[in-house]
């Protein structure tokens, strides 16, 4: 099992950026696609961006493509969601995610591991 533990979060104004990143323990962490997921105390959890083992390939939330990107760094075991342009309205906890063999990326069943998450709080 891979245990992760996310950072880089924080109080940013609308328009700034942030780069969150989360680090894997275990020498697994690349054999798993890897997302990020955010959700606001009462609201359903949010899908935000999902990369592949190998880094290549990438997928998106309508809400965040063109301002976020998420990437990997196998050798380093770190994936990351750099976010910028950001709104109000991505003000939430941000968690990263191991998903199972071939689970959904946007709506997965259950993940094979996934972090505590981090607060991200963008002031209007």
């Amino acid at each position: 099992q891979v245990l992760l533990v996310e950072s880089g979060g924080g109080l940013v104004q609308a328009g700034g950026s942030l780069r969150l990143s989360c680090a894997a323990s275990g020498r697994t962490f690349s054999a798993y696609d890897m997302g990020w997921f955010r959700q606001v105390p009462g609201k359903e959890r949010e899908f935000v961006a999902a990369v592949s083992w190998t880094g290549i390939s990438t997928y998106y939330a309508g809400s965040v493509k063109g301002r976020f990107t998420i990437s990997r760094d196998n050798a380093k075991n770190t994936v990351y969601l750099q976010m910028n342009s950001l709104k109000p309205e991505d003000t939430a906890v941000y968690y990263c995610a191991a998903y199972e063999s071939g689970s959904s990326w946007t709506r997965p069943e259950r993940f094979a591991s996934r972090g505590q998450g981090t607060q991200v709080t963008v002031s209007s």
